[in-house]
């Protein structure tokens, strides 16, 4: 099949400055309502622990948990769960069933027992948006899916193909799915590429408008760019910082070294130091 991978538009463009908002990690509504343990909770409780496709993730379902999937239910962006369509270290993917305007959507679960929050907080301190989480697993866990849900609105308006944000709870994170009838879009490195010169401008492009949007993503590679009906779509941007990051410098200069590494072996002649100084040379972000 013959790809253009075509660009977005941008859409409420904003440049960054030193006027980012504090993102809130107090306690929420799915944790007053885990406190309560009304009938109606513990009855929702029990039939997703006792339904099969979660019976593999039971560490995943802490009661904290399974109250933010309830007010997420409730609260009419989840109707019914799928199955897991990814499984990481620190989170699982769900497919589920989603409002009117999202038919389908992926469910993001952070565990916050297992993930490694002090790989976290490299990405957290230092960023604007976030003061004084000390060591709490639960706070740094939590302020994560929330630089998430974020970085997705942000790099949404700065015209970069992501998944539509939709709603946050807790260490639950709702978004548009990127695939069909349940299967997930594949990524840049399992997809096969026939025009790799137009797919490179279009990651190159994206990567300049989150720079110029005051975002580095930080972990960019061919394994979180997906290849969704025609567009390049990028994932993963919990870890993604602010320009005013200490450590942003350095995680654009991987980032580009990762990005041209993988179109080298596509056949085309990129290095990652010249990749960095034309999205320097070519974004204008306020500092």
């Amino acid at each position: 099949m013959t790809e253009e991978y075509g660009l977005l538009d941008p859409e409420n463009a904003t440049g960054p400055g030193d006027e980012w908002e504090e993102i809130d990690v107090s306690d929420t509504e799915a944790d007053r309502i885990a406190r309560r343990r009304d009938r109606e909770f513990s009855q929702f409780r029990e039939r997703v622990k006792d339904s099969d496709q979660f019976k593999v993730e039971q560490s995943v379902f802490d009661d904290a948990t399974l109250a933010a999937l309830y007010k997420l239910v409730q609260d009419g962006y989840v109707r019914a769960f799928g199955g897991p369509i990814s499984s990481g270290k620190e989170a699982t993917v769900y497919n589920a069933l989603g409002d009117d305007e999202h038919e389908e959507v992926a469910v993001k679960i952070y565990r916050i027992n297992a993930s490694n929050f002090r790989d976290m907080r490299e990405y957290l301190v230092g960023d604007p948006r976030f003061e004084e989480l000390g060591g709490d697993k639960k706070r740094v866990v939590i302020a994560w899916v929330r630089k998430e849900f974020a970085n997705l609105n942000r790099a949404r308006n700065a015209g970069v193909r992501v998944p539509d944000p939709i709603a946050v709870q807790r260490n639950v994170l709702v978004m548009e799915f990127m695939g069909n009838d349940g299967r997930r879009a594949p990524t840049l490195a399992d997809a096969r590429l026939e025009n790799p010169e137009t797919a490179y401008e279009v990651v190159r492009e994206y990567m300049r408008r989150l720079f110029d949007a005051g975002l580095v993503h930080g972990d960019l590679s061919e394994y979180n760019i997906l290849v969704s009906d025609g567009e390049l779509c990028i994932i993963d941007v919990g870890q993604a910082v602010t320009i005013h990051h200490p450590n942003s410098g350095e995680f654009l200069t991987r980032d580009c070294a990762n990005v041209a590494s993988f179109f080298r072996r596509q056949g085309l002649d990129v290095r990652g130091d010249e990749l960095e100084d034309w999205i320097r040379e070519n974004a204008d972000p306020e500092t």
